[in-house]
This record gives C-alpha cells, sequence and structure tokens, in this order.
C-alpha cells in the first residue's frame, strides 16, 4: 500500500469514527430528552434508569445480583 493510500484508507477510518461519535452524542441526547419526557409525565427517571441497567442484565447475572442484595438487606435488617 503506498502511503497516500494509507493516508486516504487512514482518513476515511477517522472520519468514519468521528461520524459515529457525534451520532453517539446525538442519541445521547435523544435519551436525555426521553428521560425527561418521562419525568414530565411523572415517572421516577432514577428508577427507570435502574430498570434499563437490569434489563440490560443477563438473567442469571442478574438473579445472582438480586440474591446478593437480599442477603445484604437481611444481614442488615432491611425489609
Amino acid at each position: 500500500m503506498s502511503s497516500s493510500t494509507a493516508a486516504d484508507s487512514l482518513r476515511n477510518h477517522i472520519e468514519a469514527i468521528e461520524k459515529m461519535e457525534e451520532e453517539i452524542r446525538d442519541m445521547r441526547s435523544d435519551v436525555s430528552e426521553r428521560y425527561k419526557w418521562a419525568k414530565a409525565e411523572g415517572y421516577d427517571v432514577k428508577c427507570m434508569k435502574q430498570i434499563v441497567a437490569i434489563r440490560r442484565m443477563r438473567p442469571d447475572d442478574r438473579h445472582e445480583m438480586e440474591n446478593i442484595v437480599d442477603t445484604y438487606k437481611a444481614a442488615l435488617g432491611i425489609d
């Protein structure tokens, strides 16, 4: 690969990455707006974010985490 071809290839990769990063920023802004709408409708955004994180987890990991949380709560006398 000639140096000008390599430079063009590198430039293309960098520009594509920059475009993707811009799209990610736009999507984060969209997510933020969605949370604002939900809050305006009376939903608890903190709880919604927690639910989103839980739904991302694999079922086995989620059950393990829930069991550990229950064990810690019992040890501390929380409900």
